[in-house]
């Protein structure tokens, strides 16, 4: 048998990265995780042929990529944030080595910055919430008399607003909910020392749906699509428990969605993400994220392996066509949804959308009754591949005994790769 084109994955602490690693792996793809500790979630998986802690600094990291793909000699290379993202694209004429298997420094500016998101949006008649974007306090006085509340605050450009506020020792929040006009300013003043302010948005109601597409050529090669039925915090964050869709579901706006990524000449994997309000029909663009998501198990589980399908396009340069895959999957990432049930059950005061009601019987007997629906699966258990989620358990309860990762450069010995495919 011919060998496989290794793959490289930076970012293996989280689900996400523990996905790519299932999905590459199982199809006896040799995988090379990097974390940023030895018991990350992905150095348990049986599907990592070896794994590396990354190196301690930005150049460092860069070195040890270097010398990887000497070592390897051609590799495809996958990385997890957009962080990572970020610095691979400033050091692109290093790492000729590797196919990368994300998209470039052009393209990820586009997505991050939510003001262009918003204008390609706009070009091609996909609805965007009223957004404002103060360029002083006298600008958010003036908005302030003419919004409705509650509002939401997010980061035009996350990073840039991360690089102006750190030297007043402000963390800028990923996204903020403001119930009047004078929690508005007041939120807001801190950052008049750094003269940047974040995006403030009308609120949506409903609930969030993603459309993940992966474009070559401007042309859709696979689609997938999912409805969040929990988030964390409950308000509105990241999803704890999505569904997955029909591919008929939706059409006109993934339709919408794919016209959006081609007007900025997008190339690789990407989420569209909208707020749907079931009750009306009506959906509103949130973001785009230029990366695998975070609910990237739900999709692997339902049979659309976007990482094999990125490693075949950008890796081996095959054309990929569009992946069946099952709908009504639901996908639960354990340690959110637990904390979103306690927070339903225990301090529902601290919800920041005040609109929002819960019952606490009903939401108590949902989640129980997820552990023996047939249709459930998770984030990190996985009956193929269970050793990443007992060794968090373990972790989590304090239980874990350091056990060394595999970290040397161990050859991939062909058997294994025989095995995994078997099993896979």
């Amino acid at each position: 048998m011919k060998p496989r084109l290794p793959a490289v994955v930076l970012g293996i602490d989280t689900p996400i990265g523990l996905t790519v690693i299932r999905d590459l792996g199982s199809h006896g793809v040799p995988v090379i995780g990097i974390a940023r500790k030895q018991d990350a979630l992905g150095m348990h998986s049986r599907y990592l042929s070896r794994g590396l802690v990354r190196a301690g600094t930005r150049e460092a990291l860069i070195e040890q990529l270097v010398k990887l793909g000497e070592e390897l000699g051609e590799a495809c290379l996958f990385a997890i944030s957009e962080g990572d993202i970020d610095l691979l694209n400033h050091h692109r004429a290093r790492l000729g080595a590797f196919k990368l298997a994300f998209a470039d420094e052009r393209r990820m500016s586009s997505v991050l910055n939510k003001t262009r998101t918003y204008a390609a949006a706009a070009r091609v008649g996909v609805r965007t919430p009223r957004t404002e974007l103060p360029s002083s306090m006298v600008d958010a006085v003036r908005a302030s008399a003419t919004l409705r509340y509650p509002v939401v605050l997010k980061w035009a450009n996350p990073h840039e607003a991360q690089r102006l506020l750190a030297p007043l020792g402000i963390s800028p929040e990923k996204m903020r909910y403001c119930h009047s006009a004078q929690e508005l300013l007041d939120y807001l003043r801190p950052f008049e020392a750094a003269n940047t302010y974040p995006l403030i948005q009308e609120y949506c109601p409903g609930l969030g749906l993603g459309q993940f597409i992966l474009m070559k050529d401007g042309q859709p090669r696979s689609t997938f699509q999912h409805l969040r039925l929990h988030e964390w915090p409950p308000e509105g964050g990241f999803s704890s428990m999505c569904a997955s869709l029909p591919p008929d579901a939706h059409r006109e706006l993934m339709e919408k969605s794919v016209a959006l990524l081609r007007e900025l000449d997008w190339e690789g994997v990407a989420m569209v993400e909208y707020r749907y309000d079931p009750q009306t029909g009506e959906a509103a663009l949130m973001e785009i994220n230029g990366r695998f998501w975070g609910s990237l198990p739900l999709a692997w589980h339902a049979g659309a392996g976007f990482p094999m399908l990125c490693y075949r396009q950008f890796g081996l340069g095959e054309t990929v066509d569009q992946q069946t895959y099952h709908a009504g999957l639901r996908c639960r990432f354990m340690v959110p949804e637990t904390k979103r049930l306690l927070r339903i059950l225990f301090q529902q005061g601290r919800i920041a959308d005040r609109r929002l009601q819960f019952s606490r019987l009903s939401e108590l007997f949902g989640y129980l009754l997820d552990f023996i629906r047939p249709g459930s699966r998770y984030y990190v258990f996985s009956w193929r591949d269970p050793r990443p989620f007992f060794m968090d358990l373990a972790q989590m309860a304090g239980l874990s005994r350091k056990a060394p990762a595999r970290t040397a450069a161990v050859p991939i010995p062909t058997s294994r790769l025989d095995k995994d495919q078997a099993n896979g």
